[in-house]
């Protein structure tokens, strides 16, 4: 599932800074995309609807698994 979202955010920021993982949940799983401040409004999108379909696809995706899937958009720290 982590291959399908890195591809999407791949193609949405192509020589970006971003890291996409996997953090392990009790009943979830979650994807965590890590963005830097510039890019993630290429992400998130108009009004959320960017960030919205990458949900859809990752839970449409999922549908026949057991696992649950949550994806998190964050915010890179500029440390």
């Amino acid at each position: 599932m982590i291959e399908l979202v890195e591809y999407l955010v791949s193609a949405l920021v192509p020589d970006g800074d971003y890291t996409v993982e996997m953090r392990e949940g009790e009943a979830t799983e979650d994807i965590v995309i890590t963005i830097a401040k510039k890019d993630i409004g290429k992400v998130i999108g108009k009004q959320g609807r960017i960030a919205k379909a990458i949900r859809t696809l990752v839970k449409s995706a999922s549908a026949k698994s057991s696992v649950r899937y949550n994806v998190v958009i964050e915010e890179k720290d500029e440390n």
